[in-house]
């Protein structure tokens, strides 16, 4: 086995600048341009990302293209308490099999119900809220993550940008009327410093229309 082949298999070490062709294959974004500047080809797979925002909605609607792609396969998306409650509705309308989603209140213990869900096996992602994050805390997330091949994202304040952090990519996210605008803060095995303008895609519009049905889709624990 090569050298390459082993480190491909620990995506908790940092490699310094990777060339694109060794780097797993990520999780498409949705969004062609950001795929082309990450080395992964997308979302980095079995790794923490981090996306830091003003508003607590802010870059999650970057990461559901990547949710309605994975909520087709068989394991769970897990929302670990998220600060606003979804809304069902418009989650189908970008694609994301509500079947496939579960809401999880943890309160204080929401880094545990995270690693759980993560290191678990069953979960294809796991998304998190704000918090206080030292790096112990954050290094388990991120060997969860690569422990169960699942995607971590933690949605963070803009100031987290001044704290050191294993996660594989860092990106601050603010949400335009058009679209979003990304700056890549830090991505292993690549450059930092990266702004990109994102159309936002498919519908975002709420449907009225079997809301109530909907939302009893949404699996809550």
């Amino acid at each position: 086995m090569s050298i390459q082949e082993l480190l491909a298999r620990r995506p908790d070490l940092w490699q310094g600048r990777v060339a694109q062709d060794l780097a797993p294959a990520g999780v498409p974004t949705g969004h062609a341009a950001l795929d082309r500047e990450l080395p992964w080809g997308g979302w980095p797979p079995g790794s923490l990302s981090e996306l830091l925002g003003e508003q607590p909605a802010d870059g999650f609607g970057l990461v559901l293209p990547a949710l309605a792609r994975l909520s087709a396969q068989s394991r769970w998306l897990l929302l670990v308490d998220p600060p606003l409650q979804p809304f069902a509705p418009a989650l189908a309308a970008q694609g994301v099999g509500l079947e496939r989603l579960v809401l999880v209140s943890a309160g204080e213990r929401c880094a545990w119900a995270a690693e759980q869900g993560l290191r678990s096996g069953a979960c294809a992602a796991v998304l998190l809220w704000g918090g206080r994050w030292d790096a112990t805390a954050l290094r388990r997330l991120q060997l969860a993550a690569a422990a169960g091949e699942a995607l971590a994202f933690l949605f963070r304040d803009p100031g987290a940008a001044r704290q050191p952090s294993p996660a594989a990519l860092r990106l601050q996210v603010q949400t335009a009327p058009t679209g979003y605008r990304v700056t890549v803060l830090k991505q292993r095995g690549g450059r930092a410093g990266a702004v990109l303008h994102l159309p936002f895609t498919g519908a975002v519009a709420p449907q009225e229309a079997g809301d109530a049905q909907l939302r009893s889709k949404v699996r809550a624990v």
